[in-house]
């Protein structure tokens, strides 16, 4: 099985506090059966495998659009197998 890391923001930005669909989109990665959880805030990242990653990415895409975001930017990355050799381009540790 594949593993997969995402990488996301939403729009529009507040300075001045974090605005509902931002909250909402942390919530749900935050929930998700993932590691590596990183939320900060110009960005997040969130790695697991591919099954999680891909629901939990249909449900902050939801949910975020659903609390007000305008817009979702996001990239999803292979990163390696579960329990398998590393992807094409990355380093057994």
């Amino acid at each position: 099985m594949q593993r997969l890391r995402v990488e996301f923001t939403t729009e529009p930005f507040d300075l001045d506090e974090a605005p509902a669909h931002a909250v909402v989109a942390r919530e749900v990665i935050q929930a998700a059966d993932l590691d590596a959880v990183d939320v900060g805030p110009f960005g997040n990242t969130a790695e697991g495998g591919a099954d999680a990653v891909l629901t939990a990415v249909d449900a902050l895409l939801r949910q975020a659009l659903g609390a007000g975001a305008t817009r979702v930017s996001l990239q999803v990355n292979v990163i390696g197998e579960t329990g398998g050799s590393p992807a094409a381009g990355e380093d057994e540790k």
